[in-house]
């Protein structure tokens, strides 16, 4: 599972942005750290996640992407040492179409979701990943959500 937290002095805040709102810049450095539990707030987000709160009814509260088109990219771009993480998502799930979430309600682990949209990969996909991951990425890029229930939800990988 993949979640985006830097560690301050004497607390775990959210990281910013490397990439979101950086058209025309370079990209920033903070780390994507791998979390085996995030906790799901209804209509927020991920607690300590960079967008949580980050605009009312966010379409992307949560993200969700599969490892098998995260092993695909692997073998097709020779992405080398990457951890899934790098695709910048939250969850990473397996043996789930993703797309097939869109516009309906789901579950995961007692926590219900609404799929909104597909995360489309954009242009820094060729940079954090490999030259050709943002086409190769189309149509298959994860799912973006609302939260419609609190919980937790945890890693089994």
């Amino acid at each position: 599972m993949a979640e985006h937290f830097e560690k301050s002095s004497d607390a775990v805040r959210p990281a910013g942005h490397n990439f979101f709102g950086h058209h025309g810049r370079d990209p920033d450095s903070h780390l994507a750290i791998e979390v085996p539990t995030i906790e799901c707030v209804a209509g927020h987000g991920i607690r300590n996640d960079r967008f949580y709160d980050y605009k009312e009814a966010y379409k992307g509260q949560i993200t969700f992407f599969a490892m098998e088109i995260f092993d695909e990219l692997w073998q097709g771009l020779k992405i080398g040492n990457l951890s899934p993480g790098a695709v910048r998502r939250n969850v990473i799930t397996r043996g789930i179409d993703l797309n097939h979430l869109i516009g309906r309600e789901f579950e995961l682990q007692g926590v219900h979701f609404q799929g909104t949209e597909e995360c489309r990969p954009c242009y820094w996909m060729d940079r954090a990943l490999a030259p050709g991951a943002e086409e190769f990425l189309q149509g298959r890029g994860g799912l973006r959500a609302h939260i419609l229930t609190d919980g937790e939800v945890r890693s089994t990988f």
